[in-house]
């Protein structure tokens, strides 16, 4: 417990000692006040050691308050917060609306909470220390209710250079890493892919026409599908059953037809 309740006309402060972060304040009453710094300099309590009821439910009040903004100060000091968050994270404590207003123009007072710094570092962090393109950066700014202004200016400071090596990166991971599909499948695969992680598909479908995807030996696939409907099909069932599936499974026109063809006497 932070504040107390002390009965009589008024207390005498005996000592104020520091620990960590926070002051105990030792009254002749035999009661502690835990309580912040500003608290303690507010009320002017290194120099009037008397404490009356009045001045101890100002204490109490603002103790209360300084809770609530070190815990706004702990969350900054771990990561850049925007304006939102810190409301949000001071909405889940049932604070008076008055008082989140106040912790947060203390913070902004003293440039804690800066949404066009926070675009700006949110921004060059994502394209420095992750894949994440700018769709993607700019959903989230967004989320945080930043200011229209600030996310066009935080990503306007993007290199297009720096998005062409991510994307390239990504495309010639997803191109080792799967060999077993055929060129339009893989290609569907990685538009897909960068476009959820927010780049644009004009710029992915530039850089990913100077990549040659070499066409698989598609039979052995075909043939893992082929060999499970024919347990329950045959005939004009099973043709129709194997072009519907190997659709699906997004092959083209002409590969399934050139597998029917050089199988056809066994559908």
């Amino acid at each position: 417990m932070f504040a107390i309740m002390v009965l009589g006309d008024n207390v005498k402060i005996e000592k104020i000692k520091k620990e960590n972060s926070k002051y105990k304040i030792f009254l002749d009453s035999g009661d502690i006040i835990t309580t912040y710094e500003e608290v303690i300099l507010k009320n002017g309590l290194l120099y009037n050691k008397k404490i009356e009821n009045k001045i101890l439910d100002k204490i109490n009040s603002d103790t209360s308050y300084y809770i609530s903004y070190h815990k706004a100060l702990n969350l900054i000091n771990r990561r850049l917060r925007s304006e939102f968050e810190i409301r949000e994270a001071l909405r889940k404590n049932e604070l008076p609306n008055k008082d989140i207003d106040n912790i947060v123009e203390d913070l902004k007072r003293i440039n804690l909470i800066n949404d066009e710094n926070y675009a700006k570092a949110y921004t060059n962090d994502k394209i420095n220390l992750s894949l994440d393109g700018p769709y993607k950066i700019k959903k989230h700014l967004e989320e945080n209710k930043i200011d229209e202004t600030y996310i066009e200016m935080a990503l306007s400071n993007i290199n297009d250079e720096t998005l062409y090596n991510h994307i390239d990166k990504i495309i010639s991971k997803k191109i080792k890493n799967n060999t077993k599909y055929t060129e339009y499948m893989l290609k569907q695969k990685i538009i897909n892919y960068l476009i959820n992680l927010g780049y644009d598909k004009q710029m992915i479908l530039k850089r990913l026409a100077n990549f040659q995807i070499e066409s698989k030996n598609l039979d052995k696939e075909i043939d893992k599908i082929f060999n499970k409907l024919k347990r329950k099909y045959d005939g004009d069932e099973l043709y129709f059953k194997l072009k519907n599936k190997l659709y699906t499974k997004g092959y083209t026109k002409e590969e399934i037809e050139n597998y029917i063809n050089k199988n056809s006497s066994l559908i």
